[in-house]
């Protein structure tokens, strides 16, 4: 009893200071049915800001996303910034069209203001790159773009860039959160009611459309029919204005998706991954007859690509990230692209085995995510397999979903002009460097401790053989290596069968940092003989990864 009594009284105290009508009425229904359980789970601690800044579900307390929340992660990042030696510096600040997603952007507006900081708010929600071109092109000190990107209608998230326009790494993102956890009270933190700037659209958005001239080569080849999803997010404006200024046909935009909507009404996860997502994109594709599919995520970051497949049910199969990645790196080859080409441990190494055919082609990994592929020295390229591609690492350090549809679109116009598709790019990749077969198994959660067991199971017992390739070398990540800071995963490198059918594989294990998820990354490489070759290939491949999962699913218990 005495528990449940210093739990309403701290829910109260809560209470009393919230900002948001909303969440106060909500979390005033709760207090009011006594739903002690529940409050519990809201005031269990408080969300962890970190290397992905903020991300969770909506709702009233420390432990939901909220403007009570924001506003303390906002004071804390001002107060950072102060004691970096940028007060009077500019901080902008983007968001998507998600709920409480401008909410969230204006209390950071006024936040920045009253820290005696300058604020440039976008005029309304737009793409993830387009703030994180602003940051570089407004020479800022921070940017905050308010987007729990892919994830499910109930989230949202804060996402923190530095004034180099790249995500916040250690050991800034645990200072920026000791200056949170630093903030007592919201009276405590000064939010005037104006003092901020709010951009132009013709002014940013045309800035952002002018660079991404620079991701193109002039007179190239342009004649490329799209379809093209947004997944109810911001992508629509922003992209087809570059395809059409750059000269593309006006991509067909699917009708039911088009419009920005926080409840994603026609997908389950808005992430063009998840299984039924691209469902309405190839229904549209089957009418207009387009030589490619493209997808954003919601806010713009991650690029999907999908190719006629007439062995496919649904007649389109999507392309991996992976196999994206490898094309987007042997196009920048084709246009003598010079600097250093970049993924990431999780992504399929054939990336290596292009840079190390085109001479002159500096190659490198890093851990997961672009916080760190941005901040690679002598950068020209980086991609990773969920999707995201830095095509120009000058104008956007970041990935950048409509820059890459742009330069998926020029490659898939210059094989038209030839005769020739993706699919056939891919298969001459293949028969040079070797089938790099990737896949996932990834595992959705309630009870985030089943995530600990699996890694605690696997560093304690780890598997000898899987599909029958012995384990040569088996790192715990946590430890860190020469080239790499430490991070929860595990790295699996396996042999080559006895029989030369397969060279080699790899598995990659790590817990999710921005979901409820375990994910294991495989690969599989089998060498090509020729073109004829392939199907065999792809079916020995496809044999092994599917006899890989089983037996990691097994060993970690999942």
């Amino acid at each position: 009893m005495e528990r449940d009594d210093a739990l309403i009284a701290q829910a109260k105290s809560w209470l009393a200071e919230d900002p948001d009508p909303d969440t106060r009425e909500e979390l005033a229904r709760l207090i009011d049915a006594g739903d002690t359980a529940e409050i519990a789970a809201r005031f269990a601690g408080t969300l962890q800001f970190g290397t992905a800044g903020l991300r969770g579900e909506l709702g009233a307390g420390p432990m939901r996303m909220n403007r009570s929340v924001v506003i303390r992660a906002a004071a804390g990042l001002a107060a950072y910034l102060r004691k970096q030696g940028h007060t009077g510096g500019t901080v902008v600040i983007g968001y998507d069209a998600r709920y409480k997603s401008a909410d969230f952007a204006l209390d950071t507006a006024a936040v920045m203001v009253g820290a005696g900081l300058k604020a440039a708010l976008l005029p309304k929600p737009l793409p993830t790159p387009v703030l994180a071109f602003a940051i570089r092109h407004l020479g800022a000190v921070a940017g905050i773009e308010v987007t729990a990107s892919h994830n499910p209608p109930r989230d949202n998230g804060y996402k923190v860039y530095l004034g180099d326009g790249s995500q916040i790494v250690p050991p800034a993102d645990a200072e920026i959160a000791a200056e949170i956890a630093a903030v007592r009270s919201l009276d405590d933190v000064p939010r005037p009611s104006a003092g901020w700037e709010t951009l132009r659209y013709e002014n940013i958005v045309g800035a952002y459309l002018e660079r991404t001239d620079a991701v193109l080569t002039g007179g190239s080849a342009r004649d490329v029919r799209v379809v093209y999803t947004p997944m109810h997010g911001v992508g629509r404006d922003v992209l087809t204005a570059a395809f059409e200024r750059a000269g593309f046909p006006t991509p067909t935009v699917v009708a039911a998706q088009a419009e920005p909507d926080p409840d994603f009404p026609t997908v389950v996860f808005p992430n063009p991954e998840e299984p039924g997502a691209m469902d309405l994109a190839f229904a549209t594709a089957r009418e207009a007859q387009p030589d490619i599919i493209i997808a954003n995520d919601p806010d713009a970051d991650r690029c999907a690509v999908a190719v006629p497949d007439a062995d496919s049910v649904e007649g389109w199969r999507m392309l991996r990230g992976d196999e994206v990645g490898a094309l987007l790196a042997t196009h920048l080859v084709h246009k003598s692209a010079r600097g250093t080409f970049t993924t990431t441990i999780v992504s399929s190494s054939l990336l290596s085995r292009i840079a190390a055919a085109s001479t002159g082609t500096p190659y490198t990994e890093t851990l997961t995510g672009f916080k760190w592929l941005a901040r690679v020295d002598g950068l020209r390229y980086a991609y990773e397999e969920a999707l995201g591609y830095c095509v120009d690492p000058e104008g956007v350090r970041d990935k950048d979903g409509i820059t890459a549809a742009l330069l998926v679109a020029e490659l898939a116009a210059e094989l038209k002009e030839s005769g020739r598709t993706l699919t056939d790019l891919l298969d001459d990749l293949a028969v040079e460097h070797g089938l790099h077969a990737t896949d996932q198994l990834s595992v959705r959660v309630q009870d985030l401790s089943l995530i600990a067991d699996a890694m605690r199971r696997l560093r304690e017992q780890p598997p000898a053989v899987l599909a029958g390739l012995h384990v040569t070398s088996a790192e715990d990540l946590a430890k860190g290596t020469e080239s790499l800071p430490p991070t929860d995963g595990l790295r699996y490198h396996l042999a080559g069968d006895e029989s030369g059918a397969v060279s080699a594989a790899r598995v990659i294990v790590r817990p999710s940092g921005t979901e409820p998820k375990i994910k294991c990354y495989l690969e599989v490489v089998v060498p090509v003989a020729d073109a004829a070759a392939l199907a065999g290939a792809r079916a020995k491949a496809s044999a092994v990864l599917t006899e890989i999962k089983a037996d990691l699913s097994k060993a970690a218990g999942i």
